[in-house]
């Protein structure tokens, strides 16, 4: 792994024992030495070079929302009154546990966050009785997800 001013190069190694463990985190290391052909720990330290360099920022068990009975996300483009309001706004997002994501962005909204729902009633809800009465927040734009075609990471 070599390290530079602004971003880190990892070898080859590196990027099949991230491919590995990014398709199946709870793949047994020893499985990952035997088929790289290194052993056990030399995965473990390079996985604990890669965490402490940020290559690897956590790991998370993935919950399927719609098996919990949520079907219905959506994408809320969030327009405030004033920008100065951001930083309000954003810590009354938190304690909303539907929103799964809040993004600070350029053009039209001010924040873009993507939220979970049981159904469109849910949906509604949400929006006219959380979000819609943050202190700061003039209107509201969603998109309503179809569809989740491509959700991957980036590749290495």
């Amino acid at each position: 792994m070599k390290i530079n001013s602004l971003q880190i190069e990892i070898d080859g190694i590196d990027k099949e024992i991230l491919r590995d463990l990014m398709e199946d985190a709870r793949k047994p290391i020893l499985q990952i030495a035997n088929k790289i052909g290194i052993s056990g720990a030399a995965i473990h330290q390079r996985l604990r070079k890669l965490e402490q360099n940020g290559v690897i920022s956590s790991s998370k068990l993935v919950v399927n929302p719609k098996v919990l009975g949520y079907s219905t996300m959506a994408f809320v483009g969030i327009y405030l009154d004033k920008a100065a309001r951001n930083l309000e706004a954003v810590r009354e997002l938190k304690k909303i546990p539907e929103v799964l994501e809040c993004h600070y962005t350029t053009g039209n909204w001010s924040i873009l966050i993507k939220i979970i729902c049981k159904d469109n009633e849910h949906l509604m809800s949400l929006l006219n009785t959380k979000i819609q009465a943050i202190e700061g927040v003039s209107r509201t734009e969603t998109f309503i997800s179809l569809d989740t075609q491509i959700d991957r990471q980036i590749q290495v």
